[in-house]
């Protein structure tokens, strides 16, 4: 795990809650610049701090690898000088009740400044020119003890984005090397195995969006299995019937059959899931997500009888 910071003081509400990170590939003038470097070092599971007017405002968990992407349309003028490719990553950001201005603590932190490439310097004032720069443990440990509890509840998550990437890479390269299929299938399959692709253009056309949030825009939800990937024919795999437009945070749960759905729309909680979980991300356990269809229902009903966990270990 490592951790990073990031200078966001034009881009913080676009992309902390747009859920990523991006930056140009070089400097206008086409020289490489170590901040942006630094893009292709994230992996799934490191923790970022964002930093945004003088104040560390959220805390997020990288949850892919960087990749080539266009300068995201909601920059609008911000940034007209970048060049137009950059790279991407995507981040789950937490917003900070209580955020945390480094300048007041700077008796804490100076101490545990990187030697190179500090994203602050010793005043506490930001580094101009800065935008993802490497933090050491021990700098970031002081931060999150700032923080307190509520970063405590975020970085929970970490090992859970860890494992849950490792898992995806194994059954990806298992689906490359396949004979049996054409390449188009493998691709669709692969993409399927990320919510994406022509999986998730089905599950659209049977779903709105995540029933529990009520979020109703497919480039923040994920496309969630009910029948899992490793349970599920070719067929099913792709089905949009087998699927769920979640968030991130509901797929989260979904997918590890810490919750589940009735037929007629209850959720049903685990008695495993810890009890803080529900209110704290904002969950109304009695709430009403609506009837499923009948193809809805089949699946729910393996999620139901074969994974989702009714009693405690």
């Amino acid at each position: 795990m490592k951790y990073w910071w990031v200078n966001q003081n034009q881009t913080y509400a676009q992309e902390v809650r747009g859920g990523y990170l991006w930056s140009p590939k070089t400097n206008a003038n086409g020289a490489r610049n170590r901040f942006y470097d630094n893009m292709r070092e994230v992996q799934p599971g490191d923790v970022v701090f964002s930093f945004c007017d003088t104040f560390i405002k959220a805390i997020g968990i990288a949850t892919s690898l960087a990749e080539s992407a266009p300068k995201p349309t909601s920059f609008g003028t911000t940034g007209a000088y970048w060049n137009n490719e950059g790279w991407f990553v995507e981040v789950e950001f937490r917003e900070l009740r209580g955020p945390i201005r480094p300048k007041e603590h700077m008796t804490l932190l100076e101490p545990t400044l990187p030697d190179r490439y500090s994203p602050i310097r010793s005043s506490g004032d930001g580094n101009q020119g800065v935008y993802l720069a490497e933090l050491p443990p021990a700098m970031a440990s002081r931060i999150l003890n700032l923080v307190g509890p509520e970063a405590t509840f975020i970085l929970d998550a970490l090992e859970v984005y860890g494992q849950q990437f490792a898992r995806d890479q194994v059954a990806e390269t298992e689906i490359a090397a396949r004979v049996d299929i054409p390449r188009t299938e493998i691709a669709q399959l692969i993409k399927a195995r990320r919510g994406q692709g022509l999986f998730k253009s089905r599950v659209e056309l049977v779903e709105e969006g995540c029933r529990v949030t009520g979020l109703r825009r497919p480039q923040h939800l994920i496309a969630s299995h009910i029948k899992p990937w490793r349970d599920a024919t070719d067929v099913e795999k792709l089905d949009g019937y087998n699927g769920l437009l979640l968030s991130p945070h509901i797929d989260h749960l979904f997918d590890r059959s810490l919750i589940s759905f009735s037929n007629h729309g209850k959720i049903l909680i685990s008695p495993v899931l810890s009890p803080d979980v529900l209110p704290k991300w904002s969950i109304d356990p009695d709430q009403d997500v609506g009837k499923f269809s009948r193809e809805q229902s089949v699946y729910l009903e393996y999620h139901r009888d074969v994974l989702f966990r009714r009693t405690a270990p």
